[in-house]
C-alpha cells in the first residue's frame, strides 16, 4: 500500500506551473486575432493548453477550417513571444525557486514533463538560471501521444527511475491532469488559466492556489 507520507519524486509541466507563460502565449494570440480579425481566439486556444503544437494545429484547423493558415499565424505569434520574452524575460510564477531548491536539499528526483518542443524548454530554463534542477528533461516531441495520454509522465518516470505511483506531478491544465492520473502518478492541480472542475477535483490528490501552497503540502510528506 503507498505511504503517503513519503515520496520519490517531483514531475513538473512548464508552461502555466512553472512560468506564467500561457497566459502572455494567449496575449500574443490576442493582439495578433485583433488585428486580423480572427473571432473566439481564446476560446479555441485553451482547448489546445497542455497539448503539443501538432495538436494545437489540429484544433484550430478544425476550429477556423482547413483553410486557416495557422503555420503563417503561429509563426508570427511565436516571433512576436520571443521577441517579448527571450534572454530570461518570460515571467516566472512566484515560488518556484524555493520549491525546486527544497525538493534538492531532500534529495528528491524532480523531472520535467513539457508538450513545448526541446529547444524552447531548454532555451527557456537555461534562460532563467533553473535548469541545473532537473535530472530528467522530457518534451513533446520526444513521445508519439500528446496529453491527455499519460507517454511523457510514464517517460519521465522511467528515465528518473520512479515507480508512478511515487511521483508527483504538478500541473495546471485539464489535459495535464487527466495524463498524470491515467500513468499512475499522484496528480497536484495548480490552476492557471482554467480554475478546477468537479472532474480536476476528483482525478487530482489536491488543488493547491500557487508554489508555496504545493512546497507546504509536500514539506508534510518529506
Amino acid at each position: 500500500m503507498l505511504d503517503y507520507n513519503s515520496f520519490e519524486a517531483v514531475v513538473f509541466d512548464m508552461d502555466g506551473v512553472i512560468f506564467d507563460s500561457e497566459r502572455v502565449i494567449l496575449e500574443c494570440w490576442a493582439e495578433f486575432a485583433d488585428k486580423n480579425n480572427i473571432k473566439d481566439i481564446q476560446k479555441n486556444l485553451i482547448k489546445c493548453i497542455g497539448t503539443t503544437a501538432g495538436k494545437t494545429r489540429e484544433i484550430m484547423l478544425e476550429a477556423y477550417g482547413e483553410s486557416f493558415p495557422y503555420d503563417e499565424y503561429a509563426g508570427k505569434v511565436s516571433a512576436d513571444f520571443h521577441r517579448k520574452y527571450d534572454g530570461g524575460r518570460l515571467p516566472m510564477k512566484d515560488g518556484i525557486i524555493p520549491l525546486l531548491k527544497f525538493l534538492k536539499e531532500n534529495n528528491k528526483r524532480i523531472a520535467l514533463a513539457s508538450s513545448t518542443k526541446r529547444k524552447n524548454v531548454i532555451d527557456q530554463l537555461t534562460d532563467a538560471g533553473i535548469i541545473k534542477y532537473f535530472d530528467e528533461i522530457i518534451t513533446g516531441d520526444m513521445v508519439t501521444r500528446s496529453k491527455p495520454e499519460p507517454d511523457i509522465f510514464l517517460k519521465a518516470c522511467e528515465k528518473i527511475s520512479t515507480l508512478p505511483k511515487c511521483a508527483y506531478a504538478i500541473e495546471d491544465s485539464y489535459n495535464g491532469i487527466r495524463a498524470a492520473s491515467a500513468g499512475g502518478l499522484r496528480p497536484i492541480m495548480v490552476p492557471d488559466i482554467v480554475p478546477a472542475d468537479d472532474e480536476m477535483i476528483r482525478l487530482s490528490e489536491v488543488v493547491l492556489k500557487n508554489a508555496d501552497e504545493v512546497k507546504e503540502y509536500l514539506a508534510a510528506r518529506v
